[in-house]
């Protein structure tokens, strides 16, 4: 049996009451550090970071097969973080996915980078704004993401008019959305107010998915506050486990509450 497929059996026990302790016991939170890959210091410091947050790593970057395989053997989430095309007129990014790509090409270049990240078990979108927008292109990353068997996605949600999540569920693929970006404003402030907000989300519904970056701002940030989470009642995860929690019976629905103008500043 395969991880999905045990993962969906859970989501059936889970709904039909059997093992429901597993579900409800705390609000949960995942967190996913992007860009990974161009700086190794930041990386390792990343990979340091207390609890099981998410690692996502850009392909074809000078140190992202080596942070992946060190945030392998430290237990932490590898994830590849796809560049794909923006609305701005910006140059495209090594391993970059078009909307106007050929099929083919995109395999490919999916291919190629998921060589580049070893132990990836799932993608989010790096920039991306015009691609997660085209419903033809997500449709064909979606059935090619499908293909490999165990990738999940993220939406990163750099566009209010992301169709990826309803892409994800069309073609079967694990999917969860983005609901803060920590620091979109990397003052130290505006990273704690995120951060508090992400905490508020989750204890209102019961799970929530933040999105941050590499800057010694938000680094700082995390290891000050995750060690005191459990005190708080708050359980941090890794995005594939909150997908198996949200698991219900043979469905992985993606997550329904967003940030429609909350879009990354940085890398559109």
């Amino acid at each position: 049996m395969g991880r999905w497929q045990a993962a969906i059996v859970a989501g059936v026990l889970l709904a039909t009451g059997f093992g429901a302790a597993a579900g409800a016991a705390h609000p949960t939170i995942a967190i996913i550090i992007d860009d990974l890959g161009d700086g190794l210091a930041d990386g390792r410091r990343a990979i340091a970071l207390p609890g099981a947050v998410a690692l996502s790593v850009l392909p074809h970057t000078p140190y992202g097969k080596r942070l992946a395989e060190e945030a392998h053997q430290h237990g932490k989430e590898v994830m590849l973080h796809l560049p794909m095309e923006a609305l701005e007129p910006l140059d495209p990014e090594p391993g970059e996915i078009a909307a106007d790509m050929p099929a083919l090409e995109m395999e490919i270049t999916l291919a190629h980078d998921l060589d580049t990240v070893p132990h990836a078990v799932g993608v989010n979108n790096h920039r991306g704004s015009r691609l997660t927008q085209d419903e033809a292109a997500m449709t064909a990353l979606m059935r090619l993401l499908r293909a490999r068997g165990d990738l999940f996605f993220v939406d990163s949600l750099t566009s209010a008019d992301s169709v990826a999540a309803r892409a994800a569920q069309r073609h079967g693929v694990p999917s969860l959305t983005r609901e803060v970006f920590l620091d979109n404003d990397r003052e130290p402030e505006a990273i704690a107010g995120q951060f508090e907000r992400l905490i508020e989300i989750a204890t209102r519904r019961g799970h929530a998915l933040a999105i941050g970056h590499p800057h010694p701002e938000t680094l700082a940030l995390l290891e000050r506050r995750l060690p005191g989470l459990a005190a708080r009642g708050i359980q941090v995860v890794n995005p594939s486990t909150m997908l198996r929690e949200q698991t219900e019976v043979a469905t992985w629905p993606s997550s329904s509450s967003r940030s429609p103008k909350a879009q990354k500043n940085s890398r559109p």
